[in-house]
């Protein structure tokens, strides 16, 4: 595999076994300086496994993790320069706010005051000013959760690394750090690699995402290259797509349980998986299209997702604007969006 000049890290063939179970099988994977890459996956794919190999907390059964160019293999934990935020942030409870921050520097050659006016700096940073002298019990979970960031961005280190960094915190709080998070890394230069089984965290964090199955890369692209075209039906239901189904593809058009449906010029033929995105499929009169009955529908703030009941093919999910939902029991009928369906894992002819 080549590299670019400025990969900050790599992993060449990274393989970890438990037993005769291959929990990261093979993985190669660049981060490039200053970038920002999320690791997504549902648990057990390996993401945290790998995690830990990168860190120096898990040896390899088989291939490499070069930093800089330079091969980790033998080089300990502490002396990899990367720094390390995991979900349930271990603070030290017997250390004030300042105390677990300055821990982080290990600041051994710093004066008193340089350690300070550091911890001060960073509090500032991670939007606690002034909390030094607080005790960790006094703190919410999600200032806990920005004393461990500014205890892990302590020691300046070239890769930060975030297992699941905002678990445990409630969702209109993740959703605001996230962008903090963003915007603070964007500041700093931070290269980052982080885990997560939130794909909305990973869309909003990453400039990239990866996306892991059974300890391999199913794919990788930027948020929205992996939204717009999951790679198989594996990615596809993993972001939360349910409208997937087996078709014929013959010319533009495919034969699926749902009826003909458009496909984009160009694309692969003969049987294939396709993806429906709920924005594809368009409510019309009941005499019209695919008939169908809606079955159930769940607001969901933008808007609506109505699931329907075709007479004998499986459920589709639409996403209707407010004002247009129809109620449950309501006969409806279906037309498809050619620009919002995509045939998986076939991409377009050559």
């Amino acid at each position: 595999m080549a590299h670019g000049p400025q990969s900050l890290l790599s992993l060449e063939g990274a393989t970890v076994r438990f037993g005769g179970w291959a929990a990261l099988d093979g993985v190669d994977l660049d981060v490039a300086e200053h970038e920002i890459v999320c690791v997504l996956g549902p648990s057990g794919s390996g993401k945290s496994t790998l995690l830990r190999a990168v860190a120096g907390l898990q040896p390899l059964d088989g291939g490499r993790v070069l930093l800089d160019g330079r091969d980790q293999a033998g080089v300990p934990a502490h002396k990899r320069g990367v720094g390390l935020m995991f979900q349930d942030h271990q603070l030290f409870p017997q250390r004030d706010v300042g105390g677990n921050v300055a821990f982080g520097a290990r600041m051994h050659g710093a004066s008193k005051g340089e350690q300070t006016e550091r911890v001060r700096e960073l509090l500032d940073l991670v939007g606690l000013p002034g909390a030094a002298r607080r005790a960790v019990a006094s703190l919410s979970g999600g200032e806990q959760q920005r004393v461990a960031l500014a205890r892990a961005l302590a020691p300046r280190p070239r890769l930060l690394m975030l297992d699941e960094p905002l678990g445990q915190l409630d969702r209109s709080l993740r959703e605001r750090l996230v962008v903090e998070l963003r915007e603070l890394f964007g500041r700093l230069g931070t290269t980052v690699l982080a885990v997560t089984h939130d794909q909305g965290e990973a869309f909003a964090l990453a400039d990239r995402v990866v996306v892991m199955r059974d300890g391999r890369i199913a794919q990788t692209g930027t948020p929205l290259q992996v939204w717009q075209r999951p790679v198989d039906e594996f990615v596809a239901r993993f972001l939360g797509f349910e409208n997937v189904v087996e078709g014929t593809v013959v010319g533009e058009a495919a034969d699926t349980p749902w009826g003909k449906l458009p496909v984009g010029e160009g694309s692969v033929q003969g049987t294939r998986t396709l993806l429906v995105r709920p924005a594809g499929v368009r409510l019309v009169a009941a005499d019209a299209g695919l008939r169908c009955t809606v079955a159930a529908r769940t607001f969901k703030g933008t808007h609506v997702a109505v699931r329907l009941q075709p007479e004998d093919a499986p459920r589709l999910e639409a996403a209707c604007a407010l004002r247009d939902a129809p109620e449950v029991g309501d006969e409806v009928g279906v037309e498809f969006d050619a620009a919002e369906i995509v045939v998986l894992g076939g991409g377009q002819r050559p």
